[in-house]
């Protein structure tokens, strides 16, 4: 038994022993320690921990005799084993124990593992680089695409996607996103081409061609609904070989007929129309853009968001082959649709722009409608701005080499030049037509004549009185003198009342005197009057009748108070620094006499003044777009001066646009000459200019631009068409510009 343990012996460190109940040792791979020599040449049996093992002696402490497995360390070493109870012949106890070193008995599994650990390495160091190659062949595509999304979601179309695969599902991916980038790029294209396209035409033209294009049709044609007629108007008109044509070689259709093309239009999708000879004569013409005897046309109707038929889009081919294909149907009527929207938006900004020019047209034409004797100002004056900056954007000379208007900078300068002067809507009539100093709503120069009679008609009675009471009949020479001295006198006042010339001291000093001349009122003059008069009236006492009146009076009532709200405050938010009468009005009859120069006074001035006032304020009232801010401050400029003398603000040059300025001379020259003041003659051409020429050495006008008005010919241009022909006598450059 020995032998055959020694044998077969798991590993060189196990043990194993076949011992008794008693401990002693039976068998051992190393029979010759079982049998110890002891005392007197006698013999023993070596129990576990006399055979040598130190492991043995380590177990033999605490064996247990019973079947057990054994886990334990030994010298920092782990064991394993198990004792098992030999079952031989009754009375017999018999015991197995085995033990063996962990790491001998896995010695093999862990040569293994790490046999198996090397293989597997070794199989990954190949596979790995075959993977990855691989991988990159496969995944390349997927990274290309990925790349692309990122640029198509940039909105970067200038690369075209030409991304190929092995794998179908990839490859069909590629071509998706192919016909995805080509489609947005497209539609980009087009909206970035229509959006910055203002004028109609250009944008039917460019709606055309791009869908034309994009759609790869052979001809396009946009027909237009007038609502009115009822009736489509071909608008724009394109064919793949000659480009832009006529629009007038394709008739208008009218809806009330029988076709393939009216009923297109009462459909929302596209339709498809077959062109033959057995057409109406309208769709037969079509064919000759075709240069064919047949062909095919998609019509698309165009709706607003109203869904109201504004218009159709007809897209012809020579060939059907891929008329029918969905995609592109559908491509084309996304652009349909695009392209309603868009022109609904430019129809709507035209006709935006068309009410409100019309609407300033309105105004303008409603206060020169107004003013008989202004008429025609506010319609000229525009026209001269015109010829006036376009003069300055022609020269090449300084100071206006670098001066030039965009079209939103001449749609400020059109709006601005015909509402230079809305704020006249305020001013009284009788104000702006004041023809002699004396008028109001009526020429007060009547009542004055009618006092004189009345001075005459008493002269005459107190004459015949005295005749009669004995008097000389001399008394007639005198009262016939008397009579004289009252024409004139009357004369006088009336000559006065015309405000032509200006008036010295002494018919100053005249006038006084002949004011302190009495009438006698035998009427009542508080009644039938409105309640705002009998209220001025009731400032001073009533004079019992019959009373004494002067012939010329500046009574209280003539006094018409300034409300707090005809009052600007000097801190106002809009600059204006002017200097508020005490009075509204002041209808003194020998005050408005006495006025110096023209007819108005200071009150009246102040209220025709109050019109750039009321300018400013309306249209700074208005919410303009970005483009046309600068139109309050271009009208408000007409009456500032160079040297900061003008009004309402006090502007000096640097502060002025351009425009501005340009506007000042526009209106002041139109004043000049303009023969449809009745309160004044209007001046020649050289009168105006001569004016005007000082007024620039005075720095009133600028003075670059008045020279520019004259050597551009921009100023006899506008002579030639508004003046009079014997206003225009010649220029005297010399005269005007003396060295």
């Amino acid at each position: 038994m020995s032998k055959n343990i020694a044998r077969y012996s798991v590993t060189p460190s196990t043990e194993v022993v076949l011992f008794g109940a008693n401990g002693n040792a039976l068998a051992y791979q190393d029979p010759a320690r079982l049998i110890l020599p002891v005392a007197d040449n006698r013999f023993t049996i070596a129990k576990l921990s006399q055979l040598g093992s130190t492991v043995l002696k380590h177990l033999d402490k605490d064996l247990q005799l019973e079947d057990q497995s054994l886990n334990f360390v030994f010298e920092r070493q782990r064991w394993l084993g198990a004792v098992r109870k030999l079952d031989m012949m009754v009375g017999t106890e018999l015991y197995v124990l085995m033990v063996s070193p962990e790491n001998e008995l896995l010695e093999e599994a862990n040569a293994l593992r790490w046999q198996s650990l090397l293989i597997t390495l070794l199989i990954i160091l190949v596979t790995i680089p075959v993977i990855w190659l691989f991988a990159r062949k496969i995944s390349r595509p997927l990274r290309l695409l990925a790349g692309e999304a990122n640029l198509i979601s940039r909105f970067d179309f200038r690369s075209p996607i030409s991304t190929r695969s092995i794998i179908k599902e990839v490859d069909d991916l590629s071509e998706a996103m192919r016909l995805m980038k080509t489609t947005i790029s497209k539609f980009t294209e087009l909206i970035n081409s229509l959006a910055g396209e203002r004028n109609l035409d250009s944008l039917l033209q460019r709606i055309n061609l791009e869908t034309m294009q994009i759609s790869g049709a052979d001809a396009a044609l946009i027909y237009l609904f007038d609502e009115k007629e009822n009736k489509l108007q071909p608008s724009a008109l394109h064919d793949c070989r000659d480009g832009l044509l006529d629009s007038g070689a394709v008739a208008p259709i009218c809806l009330a007929e029988a076709n393939p093309l009216t009923l297109a239009t009462t459909r929302k999708d596209s339709s498809l129309i077959r062109l033959d000879h057995q057409h109406s004569k309208q769709l037969r013409q079509l064919l000759k853009l075709l240069h064919s005897d047949h062909g095919d046309m998609i019509a698309l109707p165009l709706r607003n968001r109203e869904e109201e038929l504004i218009g159709v889009l007809c897209l012809l081919y020579r060939h059907e082959e891929d008329l029918l294909n969905d995609a592109r149907i559908s491509f084309v009527q996304a652009l349909s649709g695009f392209a309603a929207v868009s022109l609904e938006g430019r129809q709507l900004i035209l006709l935006q722009k068309a009410l409100l020019n019309a609407f300033i047209k309105l105004l303008a034409g409603a206060i020169d409608s107004k003013s008989p004797y202004t008429g025609g100002h506010c319609q000229r004056v525009p026209e001269l701005t015109r010829l006036l900056a376009q003069a300055a954007c022609d020269s090449t000379e300084p100071p206006f080499a670098d001066f030039q208007l965009d079209e939103h900078s001449w749609e400020a300068l059109h709006i601005a030049s015909w509402l230079h002067d809305c704020g006249k809507v305020t001013t009284p009539e009788y104000v702006v037509d004041k023809a002699t100093k004396l008028e109001t709503i009526h020429d007060r120069i009547h009542e004055i004549r009618m006092r004189f009679e009345v001075l005459k008609k008493e002269a005459e009675i107190r004459c015949w009185q005295n005749i009669a009471e004995g008097g000389n009949r001399d008394l007639l020479a005198a009262l016939a003198e008397e009579c004289h001295r009252l024409d004139q006198d009357f004369a006088f006042i009336a000559a006065c009342n015309e405000g032509s010339e200006s008036i010295p001291p002494e018919q100053l000093q005249r006038l006084q005197q002949i004011a302190e001349c009495t009438w006698t009122r035998t009427l009542d003059d508080r009644i039938g009057l409105s309640w705002e008069e009998k209220r001025r009236k009731a400032r001073s006492p009533r004079q019992p009748l019959p009373c004494t009146e002067k012939l010329l009076a500046d009574k209280i009532e003539h006094l018409i108070e300034r409300s707090s709200q005809d009052r600007l405050p000097q801190n106002n938010p809009w600059g204006f620094r002017l200097q508020t009468p005490k009075y509204k009005y002041n209808r003194g009859e020998l005050y408005n006499l006495q006025v110096q120069h023209g007819t108005l006074t200071a009150e009246e001035r102040y209220q025709i003044n109050d019109h750039i006032v009321q300018t400013i304020i309306m249209l700074e009232s208005l919410p303009y777009p970005k483009h046309l801010q600068n139109v309050p401050k271009i009208a408000g400029c007409h009456h500032e001066k160079m040297d900061g003398t003008g009004y309402p603000r006090g502007l000096t040059a640097e502060p002025m646009p351009l425009t501005g300025r340009i506007m000042a001379i526009a209106d002041i020259f139109e004043a000049l000459t303009a023969s449809d003041r009745p309160y004044k003659k209007p001046k020649k051409l050289s009168e105006a200019l001569a004016i005007m020429a000082a007024m620039a050495q005075q720095r009133h006008i600028d003075g670059d631009l008045f020279r520019l008005f004259i050597v551009s010919g921009a100023c006899l241009a506008y002579a030639r068409e508004h003046l009079q022909p014997e206003q225009i006598d010649g220029i005297d450059m010399e005269r005007l510009f003396p060295k």
